[in-house]
């Protein structure tokens, strides 16, 4: 990952088809650290709000006119290629393993309602698949399904969407526990070798631990796209219309959830 330890960088969390909430988050770093700052992503950025596909295209224009904003892929990201590849693929993240447009909760039909395939959940599995192989274009699966995993950053910061599993190394961390975990990672106060940065769990706002920051705050809920910037390990600034307010560490604050 680009950057020295001398350069800020910009987080903000989980999008979830809310283009404007996205875009007035990119406005808030290119105000603070100009039109190239690097803004990473935390990644499910489709499902449940009105504009998945405009995300998508949105971002991918944006890289393809040389702006910094590298996306690590979350759990609802990437269902949509496996989606196309295979309708009745099971993700083997949740409690109850589903395919896609299965566990209604999922908020697919606002995706695939964005790339005009309205009432999804009253269709037919193989005709959705079919109308959507028609609809979404295909660099929009493949882009999604080239997005890392994690990213590491010299600033001694750890991005992922959901989390890691303490007491593994974070190079052998799975890929079911980066984009799925919650417990044990929330209950763990270990110094994972560096600060985790995470979504997939919303919170009323932004909260540091001490040892990870939740950058999700509840955009599919009616909260946020809240967007951060890291500087030297630890030093941490939420962006405000009012300008830059610190992150304080609150490693024992509890979990402030929107569900």
């Amino acid at each position: 990952m680009s950057g020295t330890d001398a350069d800020p960088v910009y987080v903000l969390g989980d999008v979830h088809g809310q283009l404007e909430l996205l875009k007035h988050a990119h406005g808030l770093a290119h105000r603070d650290g100009g039109e190239n700052a690097r803004i990473v992503h935390l990644g499910d950025l489709i499902d449940r709000g009105p504009d998945s596909r405009g995300v998508i295209d949105y971002l991918m224009e944006g890289q393809a006119r040389g702006h910094d904003w590298p996306v690590v892929r979350g759990n609802h990201d990437h269902k949509l290629p496996r989606f196309l590849e295979d309708p009745g693929w099971i993700d083997p993240g949740p409690s109850k393993p589903a395919y896609w447009t299965e566990d209604q909760k999922n908020g697919a039909d606002a995706t695939f309602a964005s790339y005009g395939i309205p009432d999804a959940y009253e269709l037919p599995l193989a005709e959705l698949h079919e109308r959507a192989l028609r609809a979404i274009p295909p660099e929009h699966g493949a882009w999604v399904d080239a997005m890392p995993l994690y990213l590491r950053d010299p600033r001694g910061y750890f991005f992922v969407h959901a989390g890691v599993k303490p007491g593994v190394p974070l190079e052998d961390q799975s890929q079911t526990d980066l984009m799925w975990i919650r417990r044990p990672f929330h209950d763990s106060r270990l110094d994972h070798g560096a600060m985790v940065v995470h979504g997939h769990t919303p919170v009323k706002h932004v909260t540091n631990y001490g040892n990870r920051l939740n950058m999700d705050t509840g955009a599919a809920y009616g909260g946020p796209v809240s967007i951060a910037r890291l500087e030297a390990k630890g030093v941490i600034w939420l962006l405000t219309e009012s300008g830059p307010q610190p992150v304080a560490p609150e490693p024992d604050a509890v979990e402030i959830l929107w569900l």
